[in-house]
């Protein structure tokens, strides 16, 4: 059964805990909650081809305003017929609206009332993003999940200048919903307000208001400790209606997204498995190591075993480490393989736990592996 872009089906909630197996419906298909979301910021999953992609069940990427603004353009993208087409993927895409530049790239930006002037990048060339320009793009690109124009403040920050961000955030969230939008397409507000419990439950009760397709949690993940980082998460989620989609911005530690499914979280993404792959380490159950470790050079085991991914059927641990240590581009893609399907096999594991009324066990087990991995 096909539904219309924005139903979201509840199939399944723990008696024990927020979490639940869901379904969301977009333009371009539905997605399976919890769900990781691989990120692509220029419009590409680092060395992974679509295929590959699809042949791991990647359900949905993420796509970058900010960047595909910058390069190739908005000229290019919308001559090849929208941002699916450019790359050839025919799966749905959410594209972030280019907020976390203005936290990312601080020392090139200036933050006014109606938006932020940025000094690009790339080639220093001034630009101006606000909600209006932001939603722009987005329905240009054509993403199934367009994502409001927010202030991602840093951390720390005073409660002053939390309330101050907090106050644009919510006002570029208003204008963000008044503009047009491309056939389909859905649109997620961003809840803020720092370490604040009750600015991020201001922030969250005041997006409800305006009315949107789904609710992002952001500004966690930004150099805060872990004890405020997964309160910020519980704090951002509080306020929010239970029928709708939730997504946690930028975090995507195993043992995080546990924590944050627990709290009825069902969206994920983060670059941590493809970076870490481009640095030369694998994520396993048990925790993540350094393929080009030393100790590996004669290791004819699999990088993780029990993985049925096509790097661990098919290569090992020395083979690997050999080409990461000649700088084989070959190597970093075999890494990459491994990761994504082994964050993509975690959230299947997760939903399947939990609609077999099994979630308690399984995070125990998890939490079990983890510590034997840092002992």
């Amino acid at each position: 059964m096909t539904c219309d872009p924005g139903t979201f089906e509840i199939k399944h909630s723990d008696a024990q805990s927020s979490a639940r197996v869901g379904r969301l419906w977009t333009q371009h298909g539905a997605i399976d909650t919890p769900v990781f979301m691989p990120v692509g910021t220029q419009a590409s999953v680092k060395s992974m081809s679509p295929i590959e992609l699809e042949g791991m069940d990647i359900q949905i990427l993420l796509g970058n305003t900010y960047h595909l603004n910058i390069r190739p353009g908005m000229e290019v993208i919308e001559a090849a017929g929208g941002l699916h087409k450019f790359m050839n993927w025919n799966r749905p895409i959410l594209t972030d609206s280019g907020g976390f530049q203005v936290f990312s790239l601080s020392n090139l930006r200036k933050i006014r009332d109606d938006g932020v002037e940025f000094n690009s990048h790339i080639d220093g060339k001034r630009i101006f993003l606000g909600p209006v320009e932001a939603m722009g793009i987005q329905k240009c690109l054509g993403s199934d999940i367009a994502m409001v124009f927010d202030e991602c403040p840093p951390h720390p920050c005073s409660y002053d200048y939390a309330c101050k961000s907090l106050d644009k955030t919510i006002k570029w969230a208003a204008i963000c919903a008044d503009q047009p939008r491309a056939a389909g397409q859905l649109f997620f507000g961003i809840v803020q307000g720092g370490e604040f419990s009750d600015l991020r439950k201001r922030c969250a009760r005041e997006l409800v208001e305006i009315g949107f397709d789904g609710y992002a949690v952001g500004g966690v993940s930004v150099g805060e400790p872990e004890d405020v980082l997964l309160k910020g998460i519980a704090d951002g989620v509080l306020e929010l209606p239970l029928e709708k989609p939730r997504y946690l911005m930028g975090v995507g530690r195993m043992g995080q997204i546990l924590h944050a499914v627990r709290q009825g979280v069902d969206m994920f993404d983060c670059v941590i498995p493809t970076r870490c792959a481009r640095n030369g380490s694998a994520f396993t159950r048990r925790g993540r190591y350094p393929v080009k470790a030393a100790k590996y050079k004669f290791d004819q085991g699999p990088v993780e075993e029990g993985c049925g991914c096509y790097t661990c059927s098919n290569f090992s641990r020395s083979y690997i480490r050999h080409l990461l240590n000649v700088g084989e581009i070959l190597g970093v893609r075999l890494l990459m393989i491994h990761n994504l399907f082994c964050y993509q096999e975690f959230m299947s594991d997760i939903r399947e736990a939990i609609c077999d009324d099994a979630f308690g066990a399984f995070c125990e087990e998890f939490e079990a592996h983890e510590g034997e991995a840092k002992s």
